[in-house]
């Protein structure tokens, strides 16, 4: 009896039109990105291109999903996507089985850069609706990416000069424009003379001892018009100090996951606006794949 094998024809032509549907299970990942786009409000993307339809033809707006798709999966490289949408399956299932130049990749991000951005406030929205996201304690912290930086702006001086000189003559206009034929650092009338910068002085120190006492007895609740007082003395107590403690797992954690196991330490793109929205990109792809699992536990459970 011969041996009994499964057989793998690669020469075997599709007798009927393959389905992208039967190349991924309905859970994937790549199936809930395309669905999150068709939810977004893509109208500013399409508002960038030519109503009449003339010209050659462009890639629609939707490929912000396969953008998505691609952060989400740590592909970063407008390189790398191309290479992916031959050989990956998920990728060829968002691009409907086309395979964009890693050229027209890079342009699209470039020409949708600030768009890109503000995209990130409607993934939240749907991390919102899905009950991820409450309105609560909010953690701000900040941490250290390396940058691609441009040597040859760094070293462009007449450039520098230049922004210097339009900044000085913005400035100057919108001064002319406040104050007037006045200098701008005029005393108020109240403190013109010396007597009056006197009582000033002693009615306002007079308030702020009396403000402190009234801080010792009311403990960090007070009022302070301090505000870096004021927080200190918020942390030092025992709700500050609880609160405090929630930043190990809240804020702290992102930038391990980003950094570590993301692989993400070095911003790629240079300019402000480019280096923003890459962050964007990757801040809303981790919201999509928290999202995605979160589903995922939901219709299983």
């Amino acid at each position: 009896m011969p041996q009994n094998f499964i057989d793998c024809d690669r020469e075997q032509a599709f007798l009927m039109p393959p389905s992208l549907r039967d190349w991924l299970p309905a859970d994937h990942l790549a199936w809930f990105v395309i669905e999150s786009v068709e939810r977004l409000d893509l109208e500013a993307f399409y508002a960038a291109y030519r109503p009449d339809g003339h010209g050659r033809a462009a890639y629609e707006p939707s490929m912000i999903g396969l953008v998505l798709y691609a952060y989400s999966t740590n592909v970063r490289s407008s390189r790398a996507i191309e290479r992916h949408c031959r050989q990956d399956i998920a990728y060829r299932v968002i691009t409907g089985n086309r395979v964009p130049d890693h050229a027209t990749i890079a342009r699209f991000i470039v020409r949708h850069e600030g768009r890109l951005a503000e995209l990130f406030t409607s993934v939240l929205r749907l991390c919102a609706k899905a009950g991820l996201v409450s309105s609560g304690v909010v953690a701000v912290d900040g941490t250290k990416l390396s940058a691609s930086a441009n040597s040859d702006a760094n070293v462009d001086y007449d450039r520098v000069a230049r922004e210097i000189i339009a900044e000085a003559i913005a400035t100057d206009e919108a001064e002319d424009e406040q104050h007037g034929d006045a200098r701008g650092d005029e005393l108020p009338p109240e403190l013109s003379t010396e007597a009056a910068r006197r009582e000033w002085l002693t009615r306002v120190l007079d308030e702020e001892r009396s403000a402190e006492g009234e801080l010792d007895e009311e403990g960090p609740a007070g009022l302070d018009r301090r505000p870096y007082s004021f927080m200190r003395r918020v942390l030092a107590s025992d709700l500050g100090k609880e609160l405090y403690r929630k930043r190990q797992q809240s804020i702290e954690p992102v930038f391990g996951h980003t950094k570590h196991n993301r692989g993400f330490s070095r911003f790629h793109r240079r300019g402000r606006l480019a280096v923003r929205t890459e962050w964007r990109l990757i801040t809303m792809s981790h919201n999509l794949t928290k999202l995605h699992r979160h589903q995922l536990v939901t219709v299983r459970a």
